[in-house]
């Protein structure tokens, strides 16, 4: 495919590399020449220097023969222009970003009205993210699939786990537990598990189960932990914001630490019953006053990488409670593994993955729609939802009798509602929700599983 992005921030520059990854011909604008100038001096892109809601930049950057726009600015109203202009000059589909709470409930009158194919919010998906942690505190991450009814979660091996130096085979029968163990990241080396792979300390391990079967696994091997009742947020800025909305309801409490004097302003008067702390997050003395080691969780939203790498560190050396780190940059992944740092969010790879879905799906149209993506070890591993259609080529065939390509492993299929953990003996059939596991980063059918 052709596409256009318009914005090279840390969103911008994610898809280039996804999107060219993923084989499509890019060109990225932005209005600053140094920011279009890195990207396409790193990234094989083209780039185009003006502004994306000019009809003469878009026209230079190819617009008439583009089959995708993507708007990630930083002004949401620009990002709404630029897909506008975009519609009039070209005859693609444009995505936009919007981040601006004032524009949460709008989005979908402004999809369809603008006639946009999607509306991403990095800030919002974020928060849902940490939401879902904060209710499973044993998992580092979980991804719900199959419009819920499965979840891939990701959890980390304590010293003292039960699971080390047993083989995936030797747990799944002595918990007798309905789960599908997929991947295992070991260091800087990722594997998808076969029934024979011992684990071992400090093991990340990725598991597919229905919610249920997940909470039944974690307390048979004595992970279930405990539920979070108060929570300590470093930073009050746009995913806080969405993060109070999400859990206002649940029972959780929320304290939030901001410095900026009109962001709590702003925050107590949407969410009256929290308690906002105007102070720095980064005062040492000041977490402590405000229970840092009491709290069942600390999540650190500042906008600053370094500064929650650190507010991290310090709570988890006075806390054994939940930590969540929010990074934005990824140059100095291998680094940030070895610091242990519980969850970490990244709010522009969940965007990333959203539009790699979009993209692959519409240039996909044999034998299934994609439904979701989650990488599930960044540029390694993906979990790849699949909706197979009637014509798909492994319909009705047993899974052990079919080519597999090497390091691809179907996690689980939902059929009408039920979650299938397959076997050999199980068959996939026509309108299933299948989840794939694999090494071949890029699929775009489910036919692409087979050799």
């Amino acid at each position: 495919m052709k596409v256009i992005i318009v914005g090279c921030g840390r969103v911008g520059r994610t898809l280039a590399e996804k999107l060219n990854g993923d084989g499509n011909a890019v060109t990225v604008v932005d209005m600053l020449p140094s920011k279009v100038n890195e990207i396409t001096g790193q990234i094989d892109v083209m780039g185009v220097v003006g502004s994306g809601a000019t009809h003469t930049t878009l026209i230079e950057a190819g617009i008439k023969n583009a089959d995708l726009f993507i708007a990630v600015t930083n002004s949401d109203e620009l990002n709404l222009l630029c897909c506008m202009v975009a519609k009039k000059e070209g005859n693609c589909q444009t995505i936009a970003r919007l981040k601006n709470p004032q524009y949460s409930d709008e989005a979908e009158y402004l999809r369809r009205e603008l006639g946009l194919a999607m509306v991403i919010n990095p800030e919002y998906a974020a928060a849902q993210e940490i939401a879902r942690v904060l209710q499973f505190p044993s998992a580092i991450k979980i991804e719900p699939f199959a419009k819920g009814h499965v979840e891939l979660i990701k959890f980390r091996l304590p010293k003292d786990s039960a699971l080390i130096g047993s083989s995936v085979k030797d747990i799944i029968m002595k918990y007798r537990a309905n789960v599908l163990v997929c991947t295992v990241e070991r260091g800087e080396e990722a594997y998808i598990a076969n029934g024979d792979f011992v684990f071992a300390e400090k093991d990340v391990v990725s598991i597919v189960a229905s919610a249920k079967n997940a909470h039944d696994f974690f307390a048979k091997i004595k992970r279930k932990g405990h539920s979070i009742k108060n929570v300590l947020v470093a930073g009050g800025g746009t995913i806080t914001h969405y993060l109070c909305e999400i859990l206002q309801k649940s029972g959780i409490s929320l304290k939030i630490v901001e410095k900026d004097e009109k962001i709590c302003e702003d925050l107590a008067a949407d969410f009256p019953k929290l308690n906002i702390i105007h102070g720095k997050p980064s005062d040492k003395e000041l977490l402590l006053e405000e229970g840092v080691k009491q709290a069942g969780a600390f999540v650190a939203l500042s906008n600053l990488d370094e500064e929650n790498i650190l507010l991290s560190l310090f709570a988890r050396d006075v806390n054994d409670g939940k930590i969540i780190t929010k990074i934005n940059r990824t140059d100095y992944d291998s680094v940030i593994r070895r610091l242990d740092l519980d969850t970490v969010i990244t709010p522009k790879n969940v965007t990333a993955d959203s539009i790699l879905r979009y993209v692959r799906s519409t240039k996909n149209a044999k034998g299934s729609n994609i439904e979701t993506l989650y990488n599930i070890i960044e540029d390694k591993v993906e979990a790849t939802e699949f909706i197979v259609k009637e014509n798909a080529p492994l319909i009705n065939i047993p899974l052990s009798q079919l080519k597999f390509k090497e390091n691809v492993l179907v996690a689980s299929i939902v059929r009408d509602g039920d979650v299938i953990i397959p076997r050999g003996n199980d068959v996939i059939l026509s309108g299933d929700s299948v989840i794939v596991v694999t090494k071949t980063v890029g699929l775009s059918d489910i036919s692409d599983v087979l050799r």
